[in-house]
């Protein structure tokens, strides 16, 4: 699983990366406990002593956690096994004082703080830090939250780069539309989904609509710490952003920012709006992707590098699913990577072997 220095001599990761059972269950420890996720936005938690209960990467991490937002709008992500007997503590959204597990009636605060126990009066050394509910990492992006289990990277830092860029855009005025969102089931691995996004270099070959309103020969990949950026800028006439004087790309006609956080999560930018992408494992086989939408200007929705993401996304599932079927021959073992086009997918391999071999 080594990845050259060079991406004039490097090769892309091995079929067996995608086949291999034993991998797959690896990336769970090495990869996705060490990221960060999206785990919705702040309208989970619309009033205070607000609950929500959900599981991280449903499927594959299977993580039971609980959100919560105090009498201060404090926001706290916790998890949501109680620390007695491991039953779930919360079941339900909803508006609670405390958190009471009903198995045997432990209680805890908002903040996951151990206060009360019935039937421990004569426990001794009782109670201890560890019967406190386990508290993660958490961080805002706008209205977006995003949770670390373990995180081995500074989500802020990522947040910096892409402000940069669409900081100008007022993202809490975003409005989310549940009548666009779709899951998409894609028979491949979740890490061949991504290699695919990362790269332009197939939009004139499988996307023909795109590349209609895309001027190709300007397309930009960017690559920085545990994010890259790819910059669509729109042909003549197309849809594109007004950007505010003494923006980095002012005077550029640019269509869309395509964000890609480490390991699975995009966040594509278009004049109308935001839409999200997360890729969610579910075999070495087989994945779900979640397209959610947050519209600014509906206006806009129908033009542009924006407007036919369905069919855009089909496409690119018929691209990687092929792929995927290519992978299974005997006689496939890598490829090699174009350092004009490919510098997104590059790093993400880099990162990938890195973080396998960190966690030997």
């Amino acid at each position: 699983m080594e990845i050259n220095e060079r991406i004039e001599l490097a090769e892309t990761l091995p079929a067996d990366f995608y086949k291999n059972d034993t991998i797959f269950e690896e990336l769970k420890e090495s990869v996705f406990i060490k990221s960060w996720q999206w785990i919705g936005d702040i309208s989970l938690l619309p009033f205070k002593t607000n609950v929500y209960p959900f599981t991280l990467l449903e499927g594959y991490l299977n993580e039971p956690l609980l959100l919560t937002k105090d009498t201060n709008d404090n926001l706290n992500c916790l998890l949501n096994v109680c620390t007695h007997r491991a039953n779930l503590v919360i079941d339900d959204p909803g508006k609670y004082r405390s958190l009471t597990c009903s198995y045997h009636g432990r209680s805890f605060g908002l903040d996951g703080k151990f206060s009360r126990m019935p039937g421990f009066e004569k426990a001794e050394n009782f109670p201890r830090p560890c019967d406190d509910l386990k508290k993660f990492d958490l961080n805002r992006f706008g209205p977006h939250l995003f949770v670390g289990l373990e995180p081995n990277f500074d989500i802020q830092k990522v947040f910096d780069i892409m402000e940069e860029r669409i900081g100008f855009l007022p993202m809490d005025q975003f409005k989310p539309d549940a009548t666009r969102n779709k899951d998409y089931l894609v028979n491949c691995h979740w890490a061949l989904y991504c290699d695919n996004y990362l790269e332009g270099f197939h939009i004139p070959f499988v996307h023909e609509d795109l590349n209609q309103v895309l001027d190709f020969g300007t397309y930009e990949n960017l690559v920085y710490d545990h994010v890259t950026l790819q910059v669509g800028y729109a042909k003549d006439g197309e849809e594109h952003f007004d950007l505010p004087a003494g923006h980095i790309d002012d005077g550029k006609q640019v269509a869309a920012y395509y964000y890609w956080i480490f390991p699975n999560m995009m966040f594509n930018f278009y004049p109308w709006g935001l839409s999200l992408n997360i890729v969610k494992p579910i075999s070495k086989n087989r994945t779900k992707v979640s397209f959610i939408t947050y519209v600014y200007d509906e206006t806009k929705i129908e033009h542009g590098a924006g407007a036919v993401l369905d069919k855009v996304e089909r496409e690119d599932e018929f691209v990687v699913e092929s792929v995927q079927k290519g992978l299974q021959s005997r006689y496939y073992h890598s490829g090699r990577f174009s350092p004009t086009m490919e510098q997104g997918v590059y790093y993400f391999h880099k990162l990938l072997a890195n973080s396998l071999k960190a966690n030997k």
